[in-house]
This record gives structure tokens, C-alpha cells and sequence, in this order.
């Protein structure tokens, strides 16, 4: 263990390094770049639940954020080295590159690391990706992997395309990998509870504040600049309703995709026809006549609803990245003052639209936003009957059968997602809480329905986000300690494919021309021609 600590903290020589860990179980070591609220996930799953993994390394433009990321998760109460600290990712590729020639030459240096956690904003991932691409490190990659369907092939292709990746590749599909959904998932495919699905009704409910905060004022609320709220918010469902009907690799099976997509929506309330008569020409919340009276103050939610209560973690960390420092070195009330100086942040009719668009102003009217992305979707997706043999073997859950999705702003819950699917025999409910099957052959009988309660996990998603960064950290492990070729490692932990990752978003992609278009898009087409342009 000595020796082990000792590869982590100090410098060796690359023969020095390859003796070592000829005599050990090494840990894999990640950098995380991007320090905020799913960065921040990914670190704390791996102290709390004591993953397989070092968090070795930060980078991040706001040192606040950065200090603080690296005070829990890497350099503690010491100060950081020069490989731990980095104020971007062009940085740290600068130091690695260095760090690796300085290695070829015979010098000591830190231990490198093995993968890369990235959680930037989301159209920043190709760029990121594509700049790491010669370093040859594991990846996990929040989603989504890209804003464009463009930049998810260009990813899809780089990696390795429909062959896969030589390293591990995860993405942000949390829903895969939390207690209840897998639960759920072998209750249905294993267990056949109901038997052969016919039918799927998922809900997520996203919340009237998050989604105000996030889609109205905050960093995904314009195509333009982000993505469509369906890829943003919820590729990890549609990418949930695939992996229980159409992914199923891990039972050796070819997966039986859609044959129909469609899907329509909405803006419905956030735009400057909708304002109140009573809010006037008013631009931001704390200027507001209407303001006591508004569901959607920035004032209540942000300082009274929250900052006054002593919640300064997310969104307040948002608004004001610095709080907790801030508010820990010079008090509550200049916090509070801070916080309020920010939401009132305002602009007027000669500011100019590059610069009010350039930021995010978290105490701006609702309704006189700059925001274009939908608060209400639905997505249809319909399969054919496909019942086919392998190796003489009949397939069940192959017919006919039809998923809806339901994202929606305007709810209590926030992302607590809801469903019921139906079977052959019979037909399961859920939420985020529990599961409950019913059984036709218990006919006027409610009460023999059975009622599962899955463990609840720490951590996002109901314990999805440990889940998923639990596979990655051990199927990293095993490829470094060569106990597993990539692809084994791949199968046995991440549990999904490049290609099914990749073909996650391309549904996503295809709902979103379906709703343009007003049309239905014949999925087999769709993704035929898709593939043709991928092979070219």
C-alpha cells in the first residue's frame, strides 16, 4: 500500500513507475474538467462510496470553484501541485505533453492519468474531446456527447465509430445505472413480471424552478447557444426507454430499434405575449411591480425561498459561484448583499444584444427572456412486430410496441421521473420511489399487486450518477491492471456501447425533425442513411 501511495504523490522514473505497478492493483487516476454541479458529482461518488479511482487532477476557469473542488477531493488541507491545478484544459494538455517528454527522457515525474471526466458545457465537448483524441486516455463524457448531430458523429467516428473505441468510453446516461431502474429492468426483461412489453408511458417531470432557472435565465435556454431542451434535459430517457426495449446486448441479443419516431411541443409560457399586464415594461425582478405577487420572482426563489434559509449549493452556487466562500469569509448579510447585486443585475434598450445574450442573468423577467427552448414535448416511438431467431433461438419482446415521453416544466417534482408499462400480463407503475406489479391472473384483487422498494442510493438520479462513475472507475481498473481487454471491460461494466450511446442521441435527433418537420420519420430509413454518410 506504501508503494502504491507513493505512485500517486511522488516522482519516479517511468522504470521506476512500471516496477511498482508490476507489484501492485493500481487505481485509475482522473482529471475532471469542469468543476461545477456534475463534476462535483462525479468526485463526491468516488469519496463517498470509496470507488476504485483517484480524482488526481482539476481544471476549471474559476479558481473559487477549483480551490474548492480540489480542498474535497484531491490536495485536501495541503497545497496543490503542479500536476492537480489547472485553470483550463488547454493547460493541463500543455503539462502533459511536457510531463510525457520529460518521462521519454529518463526524468522523475508525477504519475499521469488514465481518463478524463468531462463536464463542460455541452457544446464544448468536441473541441475537448478532439484535443485529447492523441493522448489515448478513457473517457466519460457528460451528456450529451455534442449539441449537433454533426459533432455526435464526428465524436462517434473519432472513437471509433460502429468497431468501438481502444479505450473505455462513458456517457451521462445516468437513468441506466440507478437501483430502482435496474431493478425495474430485470423485473421486466429477466423476471418477464408482465410478461412481453406492449407499451411504455415515461414522464419526467422536470419542476417549475429548475426548469425556470435552468431553460429561461440559465446556460441551456437557447438552440443557439445550447441544444434543444429534449436533448439537454432528456437524451438520458430516451436513451432510459431504449435500453428497456431496444438494448439488449447483455442477453446476446441485436437490438430491436423503432421503426416510427415523431414527437411534438411547445414554448407554452415563457414569452413576452404571456407577461402580465401588471409587470409592466420591467426587465428584471428586483425592478418589478409585479414581483410579490409573480411565481417566478427571482427574488423570493433565489434570496428568501433559499439564500436566507442557508442553502447556498445549487442553483445559488450558480448565480454566485464564490457564495460559500464569500459568505464564510465576510458573513451572511454581504453574502446576501453579493447574491442581490447579481440577480438585480440589469440592461436596457442600449445594451447591446451580443452582450446581453453572452450571459445568463439569473434575476431577469421570465417573460422577457431571450429563451426559445420548449417547456412541454412529447416523443412517440413505435415499433414493428420483429420477432426473429438467433442461432435457432425465438426472441422474446420483439413485436409490435409503442413508447411515449412526456418532459414537462410545469410540476412539484423536479425529475422524479414516472412511468407505467404494460404487458402481456400485466402492468407495472412506478416513480422514483418504488415499483408496483400487478398481475392480471390477480383479477379484482388490488391488493395481491406486489410493491417493490428499491434501496435508496446517495448521491443524483437516484443513485445514477455513483452508478455510473462505480462502472467506469472499474472498468478502467480492470483494462490498466490487464485483467480485461477493453471490450470485456466495456460489457461487463459500462454496460453500453459506443453505438448504443451514440444511437441514444440520434433518436433524440430524429424526434427533433419530426417535430420541425411536422412529419413522422421512418426510423430504419433515417438511420440507413445516417450510417451511409458515417461509412463515407
Amino acid at each position: 500500500m506504501a508503494e502504491a501511495r507513493h505512485i500517486d504523490t511522488g516522482k519516479l522514473t517511468a522504470a521506476e513507475r512500471t516496477r511498482f505497478c508490476s507489484t501492485i492493483r493500481r487505481k485509475p487516476r482522473f482529471l475532471v474538467i469542469g468543476a461545477g454541479q456534475r463534476g462535483t458529482a462525479y468526485a463526491s461518488a468516488v469519496v463517498r462510496e470509496g470507488l476504485p479511482a483517484t480524482i488526481a487532477a482539476i481544471a476549471d476557469p474559476i479558481r473559487s470553484k477549483r480551490t474548492s473542488f480540489g480542498k474535497k477531493y484531491i490536495w485536501k488541507d495541503g497545497a496543490p501541485r503542479e500536476d492537480q491545478d489547472f485553470d483550463s484544459w488547454q493547460q493541463f494538455l500543455s503539462y502533459e505533453r511536457a510531463r510525457r517528454e520529460a518521462e521519454a527522457t529518463g526524468e522523475k515525474v508525477y504519475a499521469g492519468v488514465d481518463g478524463i471526466i468531462l463536464c463542460t458545457q455541452d457544446q464544448t465537448h468536441k473541441r475537448i474531446l478532439q484535443a485529447f483524441g492523441s493522448l489515448g486516455l478513457h473517457v466519460l463524457c457528460e451528456k450529451p456527447i455534442a449539441t449537433t448531430l454533426q459533432d455526435c458523429q464526428d465524436i462517434y467516428v473519432s472513437l471509433g465509430g460502429a468497431k468501438g473505441p481502444d479505450r473505455i468510453f462513458s456517457t451521462g446516461h445516468v437513468l441506466r445505472y440507478s437501483p430502482h431502474n435496474m431493478l425495474l429492468r430485470k423485473l421486466l426483461l429477466e423476471d418477464r413480471a408482465i410478461g412481453e412489453l406492449i407499451s411504455v408511458e415515461h414522464t419526467e417531470p422536470v419542476g417549475w424552478f429548475h426548469f425556470s432557472h435552468s431553460y429561461v435565465r440559465g446556460n441551456w435556454r437557447k438552440e443557439s447557444i445550447a441544444a434543444p431542451s429534449l436533448l439537454c434535459k432528456s437524451c438520458h430517457d430516451i436513451d432510459f426507454i431504449l435500453w428497456l426495449l431496444c438494448y439488449k446486448t447483455d442477453f446476446g441479443e441485436p437490438a430491436h430499434m423503432p421503426s416510427l419516431v415523431s414527437s411534438v411541443g411547445n414554448l407554452s409560457l415563457f414569452t413576452k405575449r404571456r407577461k402580465p399586464e401588471a409587470a409592466g415594461n420591467a426587465t428584471n425582478c428586483f425592478s418589478c411591480s409585479h414581483e410579490q405577487s409573480c411565481d417566478w420572482s427571482a427574488k423570493k426563489m433565489y434570496v428568501e425561498k433559499l439564500f436566507d434559509k442557508g442553502h447556498t449549493d445549487f442553483p445559488v452556487c450558480v448565480v454566485v459561484p464564490d457564495i460559500e466562500e464569500i459568505t464564510a469569509k465576510a458573513g451572511t448579510e454581504y453574502g446576501r448583499a453579493v447574491l442581490t447585486q447579481i440577480l438585480s443585475s440589469d440592461y436596457n434598450a442600449s445594451t447591446p444584444r451580443s452582450s446581453i445574450e453572452s450571459k445568463q442573468w439569473y434575476g431577469r423577467c421570465v417573460w422577457e427572456s431571450d429563451n426559445d427552448v420548449l417547456d412541454d414535448q412529447i416523443v412517440t416511438l413505435t415499433w414493428d412486430d420483429d420477432f426473429r431467431s438467433v442461432s435457432g433461438k425465438e426472441l422474446a419482446d420483439r413485436g409490435p410496441k409503442t413508447a411515449v415521453f412526456h418532459m414537462v416544466a410545469f410540476t412539484e417534482a423536479q425529475c422524479e421521473r414516472r412511468g407505467k408499462i404494460s404487458g402481456t400480463h400485466g402492468e407495472i407503475q412506478y416513480d422514483s420511489k418504488k415499483i408496483r406489479v400487478y398481475k392480471f391472473d390477480k383479477f379484482l384483487q388490488p391488493e395481491a399487486a406486489k410493491v417493490f422498494t428499491p434501496p435508496k442510493a446517495a448521491g443524483g438520479h437516484g443513485g445514477g450518477d455513483g452508478g455510473l462513475m462505480n462502472g467506469f472507475s472499474k472498468a478502467v481498473e480492470a483494462v490498466i491492471n490487464g485483467e480485461l481487454s477493453v471490450q470485456q471491460a466495456q460489457a461487463k461494466y459500462v454496460g453500453c456501447t459506443l453505438k448504443e450511446a451514440f444511437m441514444s442521441h440520434a433518436v433524440v435527433f430524429a424526434a427533433e425533425e419530426a417535430r420541425l418537420g411536422r412529419k413522422i420519420v421512418d426510423w430504419q430509413d433515417w438511420w440507413a442513411k445516417l450510417e451511409q454518410r458515417l461509412l463515407s
